[in-house]
């Protein structure tokens, strides 16, 4: 194995034995320093830099090989290059003759390989192996070349510093790491902020949650939203949702605003909903609708919102009209994917503690005059039961996981189901339950993710206002994170982080495209 120890490995918190001996790995052993390890082997490999001190006393006494005790030297004495590939004599052709079991001791004393390295090298072959033969039974070759394999989940692989050294290099170097072992999510920290590259050049880092400079939220009276509202009335009610109507205020400063009018009977405890109100207020990302104001009068609950003057993604899906047509180009799409991915990376491993929205569908997403998307509703699940109306019209729509559906609980892996639903029907233009549509393509689930992996189904499965005007490429990689985000079990589905960071490097990768005179083939074929 080459290349550098890949971040991720900070995530393997529960490893205590590692075997990385008779590789040719690189750069630093730094991401091993916080890992709770009583057998460590670096031996035979070209590793920089100094040993942390946390790993000294464990390389010492479990290091096998001649060299590797120190400081981790680019090459051991005692371990010549030919040592390094004796393990693969049978394919080069070296001088060494390969380990047939009746070279005994001297064998292996030739070759620098202790039977503690043997026994690295089988644990490591067969971790490989069975992950492998998990990710051919959990997903379905493409009919497509080579280079459409490699993506292509690799990006869950990265941490956001790799991924931006990877697209400013201009190497053409292939990347050889298997596509099969991201496809198990290493868990992460909750509470950490993995920022990626935004599409402009500015990019968006996200802060942790903090009260030190709570937003002043109006608090109106019933009387103020009556008079904005003009009753409540239907001219100005905007839609029905699972947990209440939404109408448009036009209020006496000239704003207009958005009056979500909660429905009492599915709030969970009525008398906390002030005290959540600030809660609320604090959610501060550009793709969070921002809350305004409140009211709480007569047995009443109000929020007030930002007005994003195009509604709702569901409508510029499926209610296409002639204002709506800039939405039908695909990297539009992209682009609103893009946001609601950062949105929820935002509400799972920023805000501390943690926010589950439980209510992720195109109705909840907002898209300003720019067509930048604003997730809604989001803090409002403390409000709500778990097993609510809410809730069963998330299953019974087509976007709720099927874990949800069982045990009635919402959780941040059920959110990332529900995102892949959206990106869907982003893709598709189908809404992701239809009933007009023949019995085996009324779930958008159901009938999409056994074609998800076939290259030339992808092109008969996308939204066909696109007429034609994508990368075939680009499909590939959105639909490679729809898979993941859809998986049935919840452990296969990747955290927000990590399909932020892969739907950035497709992004990166469609700009790079745009840059070097539209050649999207030849662009790609690099990546």
């Amino acid at each position: 194995m080459t290349g550098k120890l890949p971040q991720s490995f900070q995530s393997l918190t529960s490893m205590k034995k590692i075997y990385l001996q008779n590789n040719q790995f690189t750069g630093n052993v730094d991401v091993l320093t916080n890992l709770p390890l009583d057998d460590l082997d670096l031996g035979n490999n070209q590793f920089t830099g100094g040993i942390p001190e946390k790993l000294k006393g464990i390389i010492q006494k479990s290091n096998s090989n001649t060299g590797s005790s120190g400081p981790a030297p680019p090459s051991p004495p005692g371990a010549p290059p030919a040592n390094r590939s004796s393990t693969h004599s049978k394919k080069s052709g070296g001088n060494g003759s390969p380990s047939s079991g009746g070279g005994g001791n001297d064998s292996g004393a030739k070759s620098g390989i202790s039977g503690g390295g043997v026994a690295g090298i089988v644990i490591s072959v067969s971790v490989v192996g069975a992950v492998a033969v998990i990710f051919i039974i959990k997903k379905r070759r493409r009919k497509s070349s080579t280079d459409i394999e490699k993506l292509d989940v690799q990006p869950f692989a990265l941490d956001s510093q790799e991924v931006k050294d990877t697209i400013s290099t201009t190497s053409t170097e292939a990347i050889e790491t298997p596509t099969a072992v991201p496809l198990k999510p290493p868990p992460i920290n909750p509470h950490k902020s993995i920022g990626g590259d935004d599409i402009s050049a500015k990019p968006i880092v996200p802060q942790k949650k903090t009260h030190t400079a709570e937003r002043n939220v109006v608090q109106y009276s019933i009387s103020d939203l009556q008079m904005a509202t003009d009753s409540f009335s239907v001219e100005n009610r905007i839609g029905d949702g699972s947990i209440g109507s939404v109408y448009q205020g036009h209020f006496d400063n000239g704003k207009v605003l958005t009056v979500k009018k909660l429905y009492s009977s599915e709030l969970r405890n009525p008398e906390n909903f002030v005290k959540m109100v600030p809660d609320i207020s604090q959610l501060d990302h550009p793709n969070v609708t921002e809350l305004v104001g409140y009211c709480s009068e007569d047995g009443q609950h109000l929020l007030v919102y930002e007005f994003h003057k195009n509604g709702s993604l569901h409508d510029f899906l499926h209610r296409m009209d002639e204002g709506s047509t800039r939405l039908i180009t695909w990297d539009s799409r992209v682009k609103i994917a893009l946001g609601i991915a950062r949105a929820l990376e935002y509400l799972h491993e920023v805000c501390s503690p943690f926010l589950v929205h439980k209510n992720i569908k195109s109705e909840n997403i907002l898209l300003d005059a720019d067509l930048n998307p604003h997730l809604s509703d989001s803090g409002l699940a403390s409000l709500m039961a778990d097993v609510d109306q809410g809730l069963n019209h998330n299953i019974e729509s087509g976007y709720g996981a099927p874990e949800a559906a069982v045990s009635g609980k919402c959780t941040t892996k059920s959110d990332v189901y529900s995102f892949g639903v959206v990106m869907l029907e982003l893709f598709s233009g189908r809404k992701p339950f239809d009933s007009s549509r023949p019995r085996s393509e009324q779930s958008l689930v159901r009938w999409a993710t056994p074609q998800l992996h076939d290259i030339d189904a992808l092109e008969k499965m996308v939204d066909p206002a696109l007429n034609g005007l994508y990368s075939v490429k680009s499909l590939s990689r959105f639909a490679d994170v729809i898979s993941l985000c859809v998986q049935p079990e919840p452990e296969f589905r990747p955290p927000m982080s990590e399909v932020v960071q892969a739907l950035v490097r497709l992004v990166q990768r469609a700009n790079m495209s745009k840059r070097l005179h539209g050649i999207d083939q030849d662009s790609d074929a690099q990546d």
